[in-house]
């Protein structure tokens, strides 16, 4: 089999149980957003994880059919030269949705608990004070009033192998390879030892890490979306919208 046709497959021959569960999530969106809109609520839902975790896709499938104009996708590239000068989370901040508005954060100022060490892109001084900070800068934002969600995409190491080298081999997906991901898995441990200092130091009862198992893409995407709308009271709301898979989505233990 050639790698354009594996590639075909890859993206057109999907499960139609789950396209079926998915549409009926998707609608669902749509009323929580006229629900957040017409209440003049924020919120904000973080998507991190491991590279290859299905972030992206998940965003994808959450936003595909919402109405653009109260919803944005925040993903921030390497900091300027100016903003390397400025407070760690000010270029983040910037970035909070206005009344009525839905921000998805494509990573978020987590870069800084598991990503940035990890890599060298930041010094112990940087990543000390981001944890000692990122708690307090939560509890301010919710104190304000938003509504954060915080969703860690978890895979295991075979996986991300998998999903590297189908990245590399296909032209379709070749983009998304960066210098980061080609050492992803010669740093798992690494990577691991961040990630649960990040859970230990960062997920409180009034803002928890919601892991989200996602070896298995699709069961990982109805598990964010479900586990989403069942946080809310919107109008209109599915009686059968409710708590996703324990298995596939687990509330970190505080």
């Amino acid at each position: 089999m050639s790698i354009k046709q594996r590639t075909l497959e890859d993206y057109y021959q999907v499960n139609p149980m789950y396209i079926e569960e998915l549409y009926f999530l998707q609608v669902e969106l749509l009323k929580l957003q006229k629900y957040i809109f017409e209440s003049k609520k924020r919120l904000v839902i973080i998507f991190e994880g491991r590279d290859t975790a299905g972030k992206g896709s998940a965003i994808f499938r959450f936003s595909q059919f919402l109405n653009p104009r109260h919803y944005r996708v925040v993903a921030l590239g390497k900091p300027s030269e100016v903003q390397m000068g400025q407070w760690y989370f000010q270029r983040y901040l910037k970035e909070l949705p206005n009344a009525g508005e839905i921000v998805f954060f494509d990573r978020s100022w987590y870069n800084r608990a598991v990503v940035e060490p990890v890599m060298g892109f930041c010094t112990a001084e940087e990543y000390d004070r981001f944890m000692k900070q990122v708690v307090q800068v939560e509890d301010m934002l919710v104190d304000d009033g938003i509504i954060l969600v915080k969703l860690w995409f978890s895979i295991n190491l075979g996986v991300q192998k998998e999903r590297i080298q189908s990245r590399m081999s296909s032209p379709l997906k070749h983009w998304k390879v960066s210098p980061v991901d080609l050492l992803a898995t010669e740093k798992w441990d690494d990577f691991t030892r961040y990630k649960n200092q990040m859970f230990n130091g960062t997920s409180t009862l009034k803002n928890p890490w919601v892991i989200v198992k996602g070896n298995e893409r699709e069961k990982g995407r109805i598990g964010a979306i479900n586990y989403v709308l069942s946080k809310f009271d919107y109008d209109g709301r599915d009686p059968k919208i409710e708590l996703p898979d324990p298995e596939i989505v687990v509330p970190y233990s505080i």
